[in-house]
């Protein structure tokens, strides 16, 4: 008897692990057939009868047959307000800088306590203005490690400009120029500037300089490298 009802409780895990499955396979047909959206993951969101989609365009929330999308926040009431949407982000953020670290121009602090991740673009000024204090924020042991965000997308000047940054043969001295107004020398190679900005629109930047913290929070645009340096002694 025990024995038959493990074969049935099996029977059902498996017919339900196959709905599901085939209920997510029809939520990312339609999503890619009828919106665009490219989908990396789908996963049981925080509200009963949503699920979580990642796409190449962000997060979003879509009923399980498919028929509603939800673009917004999801906060936890019983555990303080907790920002469910944002924890999601957050390990967005962290697991496409990992996979695209080896890309990014970094500014070494010379006694390393914090690494930050900018998504920047060399005409924005507020960009410009935070990497003027480039010396202020490696003294006060703050790594910087630089992704490109060309506001204009990925095409025009910005775009070819940043791809030469990029692919130059001393990619901080070129960054730090272009950030000086100097004209940029054109230069081609293997490069990872539309993946970085891909990224960017994936976990919600919208502007520059966009700042991520190592626990995968946002701070949304320019602050001074000691308000920069107080927050991340705040989250240790």
């Amino acid at each position: 008897m025990k024995f038959v009802k493990t074969c049935m409780l099996l029977a059902f895990l498996c017919v339900s692990f196959f709905s599901q499955a085939d209920d997510e396979a029809a939520v990312k047909e339609k999503l890619t057939m009828l919106l665009g959206l490219e989908v990396d993951t789908i996963a049981d969101a925080p509200v009963e009868g949503l699920l979580q989609v990642s796409t190449d365009r962000g997060l979003y929330y879509v009923s399980k047959d498919g028929q509603y999308l939800v673009h917004g926040r999801i906060f936890n009431i019983d555990e303080g307000m907790k920002n469910e949407t944002e924890e999601a982000l957050s390990e967005m953020r962290l697991q496409g800088i990992a996979e695209l670290k080896s890309s990014a121009i970094t500014y070494k602090a010379k006694n390393e306590k914090h690494v930050i991740t900018v998504f920047t673009d060399i005409t924005c000024g507020y960009c410009r203005k935070l990497h003027r204090e480039m010396g202020e924020l490696n003294d006060l042991g703050i790594t910087v490690q630089y992704f490109a965000f060309p506001r204009a997308g990925l095409s025009g000047k910005s775009y070819g400009d940043m791809v030469s940054v990029w692919c130059a043969e001393n990619p901080q001295k070129a960054l730090t120029d272009a950030k000086s107004g100097d004209q940029v020398k054109s230069a081609r190679c293997d490069n990872k500037v539309a993946e970085q900005y891909l990224l960017g629109q994936k976990v919600g930047v919208n502007g520059t300089p966009n700042i991520i913290l190592p626990d995968g929070s946002v701070i949304p645009g320019y602050q001074p490298a000691q308000a920069i340096a107080q927050t991340l002694q705040e989250l240790n």
